[in-house]
């Protein structure tokens, strides 16, 4: 009897509790959206976007392509343009795909009835960098649109590593081809790291747009990019940080090309003077521009087996940071807030 009894509650308390989930799982049921999270179909729409950045790749390839889109050259044209590849290519930077192989194979395949003439992987992969020269010319084109008459600018450097250190001796990167653009071992003062790979240099404005940038082996000194430098720009004040320091550049600067180069002084140099606060953050513009390669662009991800196509890489990268910024400059945003300056 007593066994009796306690089997009975016991069936009688999970009745019970299969009734209250029951009960949970109707409430929920009946729950109804009233309204969506966003009303803006944009947000998630590549297509949209595509079209917009093709748009302003149109606005400034004045004289560097013909009328289909096309780079001048022999030979048939392809009905999916050179400015097709280069905006798909901006797009896919914009939205942090870096990988080629999720790009065509799941994000592109809901729009190709939008894009009949979509060219494959493989196509896209070659002419992507056939045309990185076309995509560097329309950056270039919108950075002066933007910020064409500034005479301020910060230089700074960034360690682009292709591997792990262990690993460098034997990365076949740069082995096959040209050896001078191999990468090389290098160190960064700032991270305190060895790493193997390449510096990206790059020189900024006060609003925050790059103006000039390049790739070196990272064993290489950063004054060394002020060489690079001084045959494209003049008259102009440049700022960086302790790594450009040097009596000898900083005079051949102002003598070739009248620019002035300012560096914090290190503790222990002569004539030391304090840092100045307003020189301390104005110098985050370029920090924070790096921030956002790394963070929104994946600039640190490396998937490039060969030299030209990292380089490749880095163009795309920097050109998309530079269109979302237009963005937001031509609907009077702050050019930083990139993030979602196609939402």
């Amino acid at each position: 009897a007593i066994f009796y009894v306690s089997t009975r509650w016991r069936n009688k308390i999970k009745s019970t509790n299969t009734d209250k989930k029951l009960h949970i799982s109707l409430i929920f049921s009946n729950l109804v959206k009233s309204k969506p999270l966003s009303t803006n179909p944009r947000i998630c729409n590549l297509y949209t976007k595509f079209v917009k950045i093709l748009e302003i790749c149109k606005q400034f390839s004045h004289n560097l392509v013909n009328k289909q889109g096309n780079i001048p050259r022999r030979g048939p044209m392809p009905k999916f343009s050179d400015l097709e590849v280069v905006a798909l290519s901006l797009t896919a930077e914009s939205e942090s795909i870096d990988s080629e192989k999720w790009l065509f194979d799941y994000k592109l395949q809901e729009y190709k009835d939008k894009i009949p003439n979509l060219i494959s992987r493989r196509q896209f992969n070659d002419r992507r960098k056939n045309t990185a020269g076309l995509c560097e010319d329309i950056r270039k084109r919108i950075a002066a649109q933007m910020d064409g008459g500034e005479t301020q600018f910060f230089v700074d450097s960034k360690p682009i590593a292709v591997c792990r250190v262990a690993r460098g001796k034997r990365c076949k990167m740069g082995r096959m081809g040209d050896f001078s653009q191999a990468p090389d071992f290098g160190f960064c003062a700032s991270q305190n790291m060895y790493y193997f790979g390449y510096k990206l240099n790059a020189l900024c404005g006060l609003s925050g747009v790059i103006h000039s940038y390049d790739l070196s082996k990272a064993s290489v000194h950063d004054l060394n990019y002020m060489k690079d430098v001084k045959l494209v720009y003049h008259d102009c004040n440049i700022y960086g940080d302790k790594g450009y320091i040097g009596a000898d550049v900083q005079l051949d600067l102002f003598q070739t090309a009248h620019i002035r180069l300012e560096c914090p002084y290190r503790l222990n140099q002569k004539n030391w003077k304090p840092k100045l606060i307003p020189f301390a953050k104005a110098r985050k513009r370029i920090e924070t521009l790096f921030s956002q390669l790394t963070d929104q662009f994946l600039v640190i991800r490396n998937y490039a087996k060969i030299t030209n196509g990292l380089f490749v890489r880095i163009i795309g990268k920097i050109s998309a940071l530079t269109i979302l910024q237009y963005v937001n400059f031509i609907n009077n945003k702050p050019i930083g807030r990139i993030k979602y300056a196609l939402n």
